[in-house]
């Protein structure tokens, strides 16, 4: 509770900060432009220039690769600014995740300037500067659609309105305009350290607004992925979504299934791993979003959102938006086994009443139903789907505490992520107290002190053993296959 206050005091502080800065550049404080730093005002769709000594940034808080690419862009006698995310982090005196450069530079002028650059995509065309693990986004000035199609200005919309290639080029005006929020119009130049705003980014950024550029329903038709940007931002900015820009969101959520499953697992990540997960699940959830990518888990859940399984999803981002902020490792395939994990439940019910299959084979089955639809919407790469096949599956192993299954469910390789699964599962789920007590007893006990916590648990079975399980609404389960009784065989008469 006393980290979460301080980071909303922090948060608090900065905004402030941010607020005052631009009252005091923009000439605010009485109502005009300050004397000692005249700057013109705002005027909708023109360029404000500020000057170094009216504005914040610094080199010394650009990474030196940034710098390199600026500097060789500059000296090949190409315009190149520091655009978006970056600039705006660095008003926000947060230290920026990555650092994106806009130029007039076409795709293959940048690669002719850089021997260590490769170009990406398919809809827009970017250059990849590689410096090791360290990777500069590079991107020519983008036009408007209306222009004529060349071999430079190739562009296609599909009859929804979204774009399917995107090469077309332009100038820093036109470029700053196809940018989708105000506050990522904001451009950095290193060659004479001026800041350039093109669609009031300052004053959003002071009023904690997110305000996309043009008109909303238009550019999220062209991009869905739009929707999915101005909740993470609000979340991670802790910014407001203006009325307009929110608008149609809800309407429009459902433009997100013409997206590329694999560019939606790209896009989740972002959404839950990036430290903000709790609050931009919330934010999915409100404008129709999280339903469009998990149809399985909206199904369950409740309309005042309090169920246990919907407790249980809380508690997990919780976590994770934990071990984010304290740089601990997180993983896709321990976020998705606890998103998909009531859904996996509920259809086990369904398939062991409707077919009569022991509760094991049924949970094995709905494993394969649940990851196999959820893969359709978002395509989560093998490699994590097996590590959630491997969580679940180690959750009905756990149960099973006599002779040899303890030692050998420790030396699966991902005991530690089923473990810790099971005491997430604890602290939302009935019936599961004396399993998970008895687990950490185990794991933090000496090899000698096994053998009697195993004695123990024979003589006092948890609940989920001898074929008992429980839900997530602590209703019990019992197994057919463990409760159906075998008939008595009958010894054959003796032949007269």
């Amino acid at each position: 509770m006393a980290s979460r206050q301080f980071e909303v005091i922090t948060r608090c502080t900065i905004f402030s900060q941010i607020a005052n800065f631009c009252r005091k550049v923009l000439g605010k404080d009485e109502g005009e432009q300050s004397a000692e730093s005249p700057i013109p005002a705002r005027v909708a769709g023109q360029r404000r220039t500020l000057s170094r000594d009216q504005h914040p940034i610094s080199r010394k808080e650009i990474s030196e690769n940034a710098l390199k690419v600026l500097y060789r862009l500059n000296k090949g006698g190409y315009e190149a600014y520091l655009v978006g995310g970056g600039v705006r982090d660095l008003l926000l005196g947060k230290t920026p995740k990555d650092f994106d450069i806009a130029t007039d530079a076409t795709p293959e002028q940048i690669k002719a300037l850089f021997s260590n650059c490769r170009l990406i995509g398919r809809r827009f065309r970017l250059a990849h500067i590689v410096f090791g693990r360290d990777v500069i986004e590079v991107a020519t000035f983008r036009g408007h659609h209306h222009q004529v199609n060349t071999s430079k200005h190739v562009s296609a919309q599909s009859d929804e309105g979204m774009l399917l290639r995107d090469n077309v080029y332009g100038t820093i005006e036109e470029d700053a305009e196809r940018r989708d929020f105000t506050v990522n119009a904001l451009y950095y130049s290193a060659k004479d350290f001026t800041l350039h705003d093109f669609e009031g980014g300052l004053e959003d950024l002071a009023e904690r607004k997110l305000e996309l550029i043009g008109d909303p329903e238009t550019r999220y038709r062209e991009d869905p992925v739009r929707m999915l940007r101005a909740v993470r931002f609000a979340a991670k900015l802790d910014m407001t979504i203006s009325p307009r820009t929110a608008a149609p969101i809800r309407e429009l959520a459902p433009l997100l299934q013409d997206i590329p499953a694999a560019r939606l697992f790209e896009e989740t990540l972002k959404l839950f791993l990036a430290g903000d997960g709790l609050a931009t699940y919330k934010l999915l959830r409100e404008y129709g979003l999280f339903q469009q990518l998990f149809p399985q888990v909206a199904a369950l859940f409740t309309p005042h959102g309090n169920s246990p399984y919907e407790q249980f999803i809380e508690q997990a981002l919780i976590d994770t938006d934990t071990r984010v902020r304290e740089d601990k490792r997180v993983t896709p395939a321990f976020l998705y086994a606890t998103l998909l994990w009531g859904c996996v439940e509920a259809r086990g019910r369904v398939l062991e009443n409707e077919s009569g299959l022991p509760w094991y084979d049924a949970f094995m089955l709905a494993i394969n139903e649940v990851l196999d639809n959820q893969v359709r919407i978002i395509a989560v790469p093998r490699r994590f789907t097996t590590d959630v096949r491997d969580i679940w599956a180690l959750q009905q192993r756990l149960t099973r505490r006599q002779g040899k299954h303890p030692e050998r469910a420790m030396e699966h390789p991902k005991f530690r992520a089923a473990f810790d699964f099971l005491l997430l599962r604890n602290r939302v789920e009935r019936g599961l107290g004396e399993l998970a007590s008895w687990w950490e007893r185990y794991v933090a006990s000496n090899p000698d002190v096994r053998p009697q916590l195993q004695r123990e648990a024979t003589r006092r079975p948890a609940s989920g053993e001898r074929g008992e399980a429980r839900s997530h609404d602590g209703e019990k389960r019992s197994s057919n296959s463990r409760n159906r009784r075998r008939p008595r065989r009958r010894k054959p008469k003796a032949a007269e």
